[in-house]
């Protein structure tokens, strides 16, 4: 049995309020991907910045390669060989993809860096993992698969022999996860171990060797991926019975002729962005929108939602015409829009969680009515809805996976 390259025994890490991890165990062996899987709150992250010193032990050990370690943080965990890329890519845009690779460890000589030979060894890096780009470009010139397979080449050159994948595929279309997947399989087969998180179940089933489920803090097991049915997976995920989950799969959505659609779109176009498009939403359903990147998607979702004014079509909201001037209209019908980049669009990263809730409850207010601090807070621990719009929002738009919709509609481009 080959021997684990990286063992983590009864692991435990408490915040404030919450117990993240409980006595969780976990092992990586060399030359596999490893999926580590579970819901959101499961405790995957924590796991990570656990194991790269981000965050501290409360109890447990890492071994890895056979000696104890616990790093300081994530620096000191590259140096021993675990190396992080992370769903948001933390690299600098504004500067080459050859600095970009060695920014920090730039080759010097008498003080001075070797651009010539930061560029032969960036590029030597890339072809290694069959990207041939102009390494002196601007790394912010090239797609989001690109600036992956950078941040990727710079872990390994870091440290060649644990690598964490962190949501790789999130924002990545059919033919990019292809060419990320195709990396992986050759980082495996030169021994590198991958620990692999992701939310899209038909990837595990496509690169991972073994998965560890975690749930609520937990480990429930670990087990061979081709022992492992989607079914029991789900339902290891989520604490479900397999017959429940069975039943739920069975039991299809059915909607009478005569039911008003909650969302009803009517030839909604918008020049130069999206083709008019008709769309119908009922109560308590799902619909997933599909298509390849740039096919129009998420410009779909913004004019649903007033982000973008349409200037074809109608849209109609529980049976009565709706013209979406903005989203504040939206949010008076109860619609809410979960943007594609939380960062730039979605949050405000500078105000505390409780702000950033309550930060739409405040628009349909206005400035000058003002939510109290006290109503703020006990609206945040769940004693009162008294200043909410009064009913609960019926209607979200979220980029999410296909795997999770109960209907969907593919897109053609535009």
């Amino acid at each position: 049995m080959t021997e684990a390259i990286l063992t983590m025994s009864g692991i435990s890490k408490q915040f404030p309020g919450v117990k993240a991890l409980s006595e969780v165990d976990f092992r990586l062996l060399p030359g596999e991907v490893h999926a580590l899987m579970g819901e959101n709150g499961a405790g995957k992250s924590t796991l990570i910045k656990v194991l790269t010193g981000v965050y501290g032990i409360d109890r447990g050990d890492i071994v890895l390669d056979g000696r104890p370690v616990r790093f300081s943080g994530p620096l000191q965990a590259q140096h021993a060989g675990v190396s992080t890329v992370y769903q948001e890519i933390n690299l600098c845009p504004n500067l080459s993809v050859a600095e970009n690779i060695f920014i920090g460890r730039e080759p010097r000589l008498f003080g001075h860096i070797r651009w010539s030979l930061v560029r032969r060894r960036a590029a030597e890096l890339l072809r290694r993992l069959e990207l041939d780009i102009d390494v002196s470009a601007t790394l912010g010139t090239y797609s989001l698969a690109v600036q992956q397979m950078v941040a990727i080449a710079r872990a390994i050159d870091i440290s060649a022999r644990v690598l964490i994948l962190d949501e790789p595929t999130s924002s990545l279309d059919a033919g990019e996860v292809r060419q990320l997947f195709r990396v992986m399989r050759q980082l495996k087969d030169e021994g590198i171990a991958i620990l692999f998180v992701t939310h899209f179940l038909d990837q595990v089933y496509e690169i991972a060797d073994r998965i560890t489920v975690l749930r609520n803090g937990r480990r429930v097991g670990e087990f061979p991926t081709a022992e492992l049915t989607l079914i029991d997976l789900v339902g290891k995920m989520i604490g479900k019975e397999l017959e429940v989950l069975e039943r739920l799969e069975d039991r299809p959505k059915r909607f009478r002729e005569s039911d008003v659609p909650l969302v009803d779109a009517r030839e909604l176009g918008r020049k130069g962005a999206v083709a008019p498009f008709s769309l119908t939403i009922h109560k308590g359903e799902v619909v997933g929108l599909a298509g390849l990147l740039g096919s129009g998607r998420t410009e779909v979702a913004r004019l649903l939602y007033g982000a973008d004014r349409a200037d074809h079509g109608q849209l109609s909201v529980d049976g009565e015409p709706v013209t979406m001037r903005g989203p504040r209209t939206a949010m008076a019908k109860d619609i809410a829009f979960c943007s594609e980049n939380r960062r730039t669009e979605g949050l405000i990263e500078e105000l505390t969680v409780r702000e950033n809730i309550v930060l739409a409850m405040q628009a349909t207010r206005g400035w000058t009515r003002p939510i109290p601090a006290a109503a703020r807070t006990s609206w945040w621990t769940g004693t009162s809805r008294r200043w909410t719009s009064g009913r609960p929002t019926r209607t979200r738009w979220c980029a999410t996976s296909p795997a999770a919709t109960s209907r969907r509609c593919c897109w053609p481009a535009g």
